[in-house]
């Protein structure tokens, strides 16, 4: 059609341009609308932050660490209270430009508490639509004593909430529905992606769940069971030396026997390792050096390598960490350091047994059953039972390190193992459901071994189905291709600007990479196998709920 009048045709560029109904093309063109957003109706939220933010620089509230190489975005701040005693904080990020049309919840980590402006930034630079919540815990996870509603926020009902409404917001600045939806998550974030797997499996077509803590009662248990053994009995803590010492120890005796390169600095298949801290070498009365080990020391070492358990029944509560992960980061250093563990670590004790929460008495029976009876039902995500998001086409990758002392490996391949048991087989939940073990890797990303397959969202590695998890993830559920093979990455130092030491290749569960010959730093010199006899140890079945 051509317009001939030429009065007409201005009033017609006129609309157009300051028409908000056209997204795109207003933000093409200069414009930004993003602040229309905060005069919208979002239910149960109101929206305290709507700008546009110019490509470059962003700087987070509070004075948090600078964000470079952003691409121009529109930024939604929200405060969500589904209850009268809720606060979850959320922020949506929405490319100006470039939107590749996909919708991206992101997890965060520990007791959450803020905004993960890292996974922003990183979902944004991949071009998608992204949101993060605190999860109601701010501003610490400590302050939420006395809240029982934002216990349940943070198990469960923030991410949810969060997802619902920035799924809103996104179809309000872009005027049309995104046509996938993901989210990914790594510590706390698997926790969130296996629950909204679980309570919640309309709300994404792909879940990326890495070092799920998942089992959370039990698997702070954990730390207070490490942080006990090291502190209660005056000698027992270890210097970082000694630490190193000891998985070095650990590394010289199993290293390269169990499927891994001769050479290795790192355990492939911790299950292979039989390690006897007896071997190690006892420090001479009245001495305590970096090469040996006092006897409280030992005694501690043996506990760790144990894990709690019942002392009355004897059954397991919680599986150990992995032999090899001990110097690893987030490991014995800062499990059992007082200004550490207590402080980041105890908050859901504080939650259960008050704000003065003494370790010394924690009684691993009848206070553990106390503390399973008010949480477990809104923290724990150990639900086998995925029928529901296998039905409507849903698919999870999960991952784990097995350098990881944090989220112990362990207790992920317990959980696969049980929706194995669900479904009826491995063929039956692989048609849906895929688990990596990546060999080396501590919690989330670092560690000795291999550190990155994309799992952090940063464009560090290629952005294509062999390298990156996410782009394997989105494949599988938009193209049906599953991942049977993924090459992991080793960085040295882990840091991704740094070169690269090694790459190797991951298999889904129970598959490992076992080295045949040939250059070790090569993924060409590995081939898939799987180790039947090995098996991980299981916390007893009362705290798998």
């Amino acid at each position: 059609m051509v317009y001939k009048n030429p009065a007409f045709l201005v009033i017609f560029l006129f609309l157009l341009r300051s028409n908000p109904l056209n997204a795109q093309s207003s933000a093409s063109d200069g414009d930004c609308h993003c602040q229309e957003l905060a005069k919208g109706t979002f239910a149960g939220a109101t929206i305290t932050t709507a700008e546009c933010v110019p490509a470059g620089t962003f700087t987070p509230p509070g004075g948090g660490q600078s964000i470079t190489g952003l691409p121009a975005f529109c930024r939604v701040a929200a405060t969500l209270k589904p209850t009268p005693e809720s606060n979850i904080r959320i922020e949506v990020w929405l490319p100006k430009t470039n939107w590749n049309e996909r919708f991206l919840g992101t997890g965060t980590g520990g007791g959450a508490g803020s905004i993960s402006y890292g996974a922003l930034a990183n979902g944004l630079k991949r071009g998608f639509a992204t949101t993060n919540t605190d999860m109601g815990t701010s501003s610490n996870a400590n302050e939420a004593v006395g809240h029982p509603e934002r216990w349940v926020d943070f198990g469960h009902r923030a991410t949810h909430e969060m997802t619902a409404t920035a799924k809103a917001i996104t179809q309000a600045y872009y005027k049309k529905p995104f046509h996938h939806a993901y989210f990914a998550g790594c510590s706390t974030g698997g926790q969130q992606a296996l629950m909204e797997a679980q309570r919640y499996p309309d709300d994404y077509n792909g879940i990326l769940a890495g070092a799920p803590a998942n089992n959370r009662t039990h698997l702070h248990t954990g730390f207070v069971w490490n942080y006990k053994v090291t502190n209660q009995i005056p000698g027992s803590t270890f210097s970082k030396e000694k630490i190193a010492f000891i998985t070095n120890a650990v590394i010289n005796a199993c290293a390269g026997k169990d499927g891994g390169a001769p050479g290795d600095n790192f355990l492939t298949d911790p299950r292979a390792c039989q390690f006897d801290p007896e071997t190690l070498p006892r420090c001479p009365a009245g001495t305590d050096e970096g090469t040996c080990l006092t006897p409280a020391q030992l005694t501690a070492l043996k506990q760790i390598y144990a894990g709690p358990v019942n002392p009355r029944t004897g059954e397991r509560i919680y599986t150990p960490i992995p032999l090899g992960s001990e110097n690893s980061g987030a490991g014995i250093e800062y499990q059992q350091n007082p200004n550490q563990a207590p402080p980041s670590l105890f908050y859901q004790y504080k939650w259960v047994f008050g704000a003065d929460f003494d370790y010394t008495t924690f009684d691993f029976d009848r206070d553990q059953d106390k503390m399973d009876s008010v949480l477990a039902p809104i923290l724990n995500a150990n639900n086998p039972d995925l029928e529901p998001l296998k039905k409507r086409g849903g698919k999870i990758l999960m991952y784990s390190g097995t350098a990881d002392p944090l989220v112990p490996y362990q207790d992920a391949v317990t959980y696969y193992e049980r929706v194995i048991d669900a479904q009826g087989g491995l063929k039956k939940t692989e048609a849906f459901f895929r688990f990596f073990l990546i060999p080396g890797m501590a919690h989330c990303g670092g560690g000795p071994g291999l550190n990155d397959c994309g799992q952090n969202l940063a464009l560090t590695v290629p952005q294509d189905s062999d390298h990156d998890v996410l782009t394997a993830l989105i494949n599988w559920v938009e193209k049906g291709t599953p991942p049977d093979k993924l090459i992991a990455t080793a960085y040295t130092g882990g840091i991704p600007t740094n070169r690269v030491r090694l790459q190797r290749p991951i298999y889904p569960y129970p598959k490992l990479p076992a080295y045949t010959r040939g250059d070790p730093t090569s993924p060409a010199s590995y081939q898939s196998a799987t180790y039947t006899k090995r098996a991980v140890v299981n916390p007893a079945k009362k705290y798998l709920k």
